[in-house]
């Protein structure tokens, strides 16, 4: 049996469900009344929480190829991105139907005034690009221009870690771990850049 068939056929798939577990247990919890004394802080809290680990873990795919000298995570990004964009809209949804109960002037009024609102609808709108060219066809179509696009994904990371790091009151642990882990992934980004200029200056016959 071949590697490739394998990962495309086994892996991935038990991949997508593991992502959408998170998910799944949610509605679990809904179902069965068992989210806790806040339900609709800990949905927030919890869709808020997986839209940016998803996100961090979709970047750390092209240091983990360096690291391991192995093309597979990059046939992951995608999936991983995609999940990031899903959690986040699941978020930002929870948020317009159940928090605001669709009342727009109200919402456009919690995003003009509230900063870390203003931030996290900035990094979801950063998102959706994204995640629209996420295919094989637009990034033929866009060609160069795609790669531009999608370095949207590292300010958009970081809104979302400040939008977490100015939601909460008093406990900054986890949203300092999220940031601490962004700037080593945008540390080891351009480490991989300037040893790749180095060997193009190298190469270069003058």
């Amino acid at each position: 049996m071949r590697p490739g068939w394998l990962f495309r056929w086994l892996f991935k798939p038990l991949l997508f469900v593991a992502c959408l577990l998170p998910f799944a247990l949610l509605v679990r919890g809904a179902v069965l009344d068992d989210l806790g004394p806040n339900p609709l802080e800990t949905v927030t809290h919890v869709t808020g929480d997986w839209a940016l680990r998803f996100l961090l873990i979709t970047l750390a795919m092209t240091p983990l190829r360096r690291l391991l000298g192995q093309a597979w995570p990059l046939r992951l990004r995608r999936l991983l991105g995609l999940y990031a964009f899903f959690y986040a809209t699941v978020h930002l949804l929870i948020w317009t139907v159940l928090d605001q109960e669709l009342r727009w002037t109200s919402m456009w009024e919690d995003i003009a005034k509230r900063p870390y609102v203003t931030v996290g609808f900035t990094a979801w709108l950063l998102l959706v690009p994204l995640a629209l060219t996420s295919t094989r066809a637009a990034m033929r179509r866009l060609g160069r221009r795609w790669a531009r696009l999608h370095r949207l994904v590292y300010p958009m990371a970081a809104l979302g870690v400040l939008h977490f790091w100015w939601l909460v009151k008093a406990d900054w642990l986890e949203p300092g771990l999220y940031g601490l882990v962004l700037a080593s992934l945008i540390l080891s980004r351009l480490d991989l850049r300037s040893r790749f200029v180095r060997q193009l200056s190298r190469e270069s016959p003058g």
